[in-house]
């Protein structure tokens, strides 16, 4: 009653799928394109500023994201300093009214 029935192995089939032949008249032949050099070597000076400047935005991007977690460390490490300073004030004055100095 507590034992599981499986079902018998090897009762699946899998589907074949064929691909339909593409008949040759209809394969367009590739295009004739530039050598892959001749292109990165003939760039307009527009272009090459246009990369300039992405290249300068995603730098300035980073630099202010770094800074940004920076100086979220910094408040935290300021925040938990004078925390720590409150809290020994008020260890400090616990004891001395337990202790009646």
């Amino acid at each position: 009653m507590f034992k599981p029935q499986y079902p018998t192995p090897d009762t699946y089939t899998p589907a074949t799928i064929r691909p339909t032949p593409v008949p040759a008249e209809q394969i367009p032949a590739p295009a004739k394109t530039p050598s892959a050099l001749g292109g990165l070597l003939q760039q307009s000076p527009g272009t090459a500023l246009a990369l300039a400047a992405g290249g300068v935005a995603g730098v300035l991007a980073l630099a202010s994201v770094a800074v940004s977690l920076l100086l979220a460390v910094a408040v935290t490490a300021v925040a938990l300093s004078v925390s720590s300073v409150v809290v020994l004030f008020l260890v400090r004055a616990l004891r001395q009214e337990f202790t009646g100095r």
